[in-house]
């Protein structure tokens, strides 16, 4: 089974190598193809047929306030706009509008939903609080020690998240949360934390929620996830017992659910014993890997 989960498959060069080149960077800019892509705050202003819509930069950009996402396949070079904060936007307003983006323009979408909220949440130096500067065509940002900061160079930061499926005996385990819409379960998932392997944090998140013991467990398939810079990491784990000792701060309720079960929820069957997570998440991505594999 050939595994693409949502937002992945970027199909831009990202073009690493003109990151430093302030004079190239200038003419990509002043490129009459360039695109920019249009956003609101952080959700994408859809186009006439739902998916991304694209401008063409102003006669003089300014290059600072441009992320260089990179380039198609005819070396067009495509931009996002870095711009202020955006107090009180929903991090899942969006959700309705992913639905018209074709594969390749989601996994556009999150890579520069991901770098513009970084660089709104990222104004001031960890290190002194000086106000930091973009550089590298938007993928990091400088304190600069000429203007009074400390000189410190900050890079975007992914959040690694494992996201798993507990089996037994031909069931796996499934929860859900408060703010899921009713009916919906999804696969388990926490935030790996420091000095934690991915192995570890199955295990540790498994038993913390649901109280199982898992062992043997196996990496699946990953996924960006830009809500707002996460790395899903999908995996399944075998449980040594059924029994559900329920964390009710993190789940509302958790259950076992067999293939036949999970196969009738993905196809959307309405006696389905859930309504499965939305294709574009990679739990989605794991219910249909499991589901396919032998009994």
């Amino acid at each position: 089974m050939i595994l693409a989960p949502g937002f992945t498959g970027y199909p831009l060069d990202r073009g690493d190598e003109m990151r430093d080149d302030m004079r190239n960077l200038d003419a990509l800019a002043g490129d009459p193809r360039a695109k920019l892509l249009q956003l609101n705050g952080l959700e994408p202003v859809p186009g006439p047929d739902g998916g991304l819509s694209w401008a063409p930069l102003d006669e003089s950009p300014d290059i600072a306030s441009l992320a260089l996402l990179g380039f198609d396949a005819g070396r067009v070079p495509h931009f996002a706009r870095l711009g202020d904060p955006v107090p009180g936007q929903p991090a899942y307003a969006v959700w309705a509008l992913l639905g018209g983006l074709s594969a390749p323009e989601a996994a556009i979408y999150a890579g520069a939903r991901s770098l513009v909220d970084w660089h709104m949440r990222h104004r001031f130096c960890a290190n002194c609080g000086h106000v930091t500067q973009p550089m590298r065509a938007g993928w990091a940002r400088l304190c600069d020690a000429s203007a009074g900061g400390c000189g410190a160079e900050h890079f975007p930061r992914t959040d690694p998240v494992v996201i798993m499926l507990a089996e037994h005996d031909g069931r796996v385990l499934l929860g859900r949360q408060p703010r899921f819409p009713a009916g919906r379960y999804s696969a388990l998932a926490g935030f790996i934390e420091v000095g934690e392997s991915i192995e570890d944090a199955v295990i540790r998140e498994t038993y913390e929620e649901a109280g199982l013991r898992v062992r043997r467990v196996r990496y699946v398939a990953s996924q960006p996830w830009p809500f707002p810079s996460s790395l899903m990491i999908a995996c399944i784990a075998e449980a040594e017992d059924d029994a559900i000792r329920l964390d009710e701060k993190e789940l509302e309720h958790a259950k076992w659910v067999d293939r036949a079960g999970v196969l009738a929820s993905l196809a959307g069957d309405p006696d389905a014993p859930f309504i499965a997570p939305p294709p574009i998440a990679i739990a989605h991505t794991l219910l249909s890997w499991w589901a396919a594999q032998d009994s």
